[in-house]
């Protein structure tokens, strides 16, 4: 299956009902074809399938981002994040340039995973990372606040601080959710840090990020 093909089997199970639905559900932001995620997967699977041997194709990536149905970045998320350990240092100016277009958090949370991936093998990434937390660009500095997420002993702690307190006394919703994910985490790891990071700065985080980190403690 090509990528001709893709749409062309994609588009045999556009569904209008549903794609009212999940254009509403992301509020307005986007147009669909009506395949929810189990059924674009189905769909979708031989083709990414037959790219699995296959060296990493940012043309693939950027032909689906162009593409005006929102399933179509979502399997080019499904693709990096298929493709995510021959991701290197080189790849984090495309990562970023898909962040800035067509933004929302269901395509910014797979991002996140693929920056984190990168990070933690190129190290030398997180000043680019510091500087990505204090971006005016809500979507950049989300993936900086989340790029740990999932890593447990691995989280560098002092790289972490330094971004969330980077978006301290912030009203964007998108920005306080994300510090809550971000210490909620690694509650799991270590929550004796978690606790003692809110209790330092409770009086500039926003309640939102305080009740999500707190969940597990």
């Amino acid at each position: 299956m090509d990528r001709y093909e893709l749409i062309e089997a994609m588009e045999r199970y556009r569904d209008p009902v549903k794609a009212v639905q999940m254009k509403k559900y992301m509020k307005d932001q986007f147009k669909f074809l009506g395949l929810q995620s189990v059924k674009r997967r189905d769909v979708s699977r031989p083709f990414l399938s037959s790219l699995k041997n296959s060296a990493l194709d940012w043309q693939l990536v950027f032909f689906l981002w162009e593409q005006p149905y929102r399933e179509y970045q979502y399997i080019a998320c499904d693709y990096l994040l298929q493709k995510k350990d021959d991701l290197s240092i080189e790849d984090v100016d495309n990562i970023r340039q898909l962040a800035l277009d067509k933004s929302w958090w269901d395509t910014i949370d797979n991002l996140d995973k693929l920056i984190g991936t990168i990070a933690l093998k190129h190290p030398e990434l997180n000043d680019s990372l510091l500087d990505w937390s204090k971006e005016d660009n809500i979507w950049l500095r989300r993936i900086a606040i989340d790029h740990q997420r999932m890593r447990k002993k691995q989280t560098d702690t002092v790289l972490l601080e330094q971004i969330i307190v980077n978006n301290l006394n912030q009203t964007e919703f998108f920005i306080n959710k994300a510090i809550g994910w971000s210490l909620r985490d690694y509650s799991k790891t270590d929550p004796k840090w978690v606790r003692r990071f809110i209790e330092t700065h409770r009086q500039e985080m926003a309640p939102l990020s305080v009740r999500e980190a707190s969940k597990y403690l």
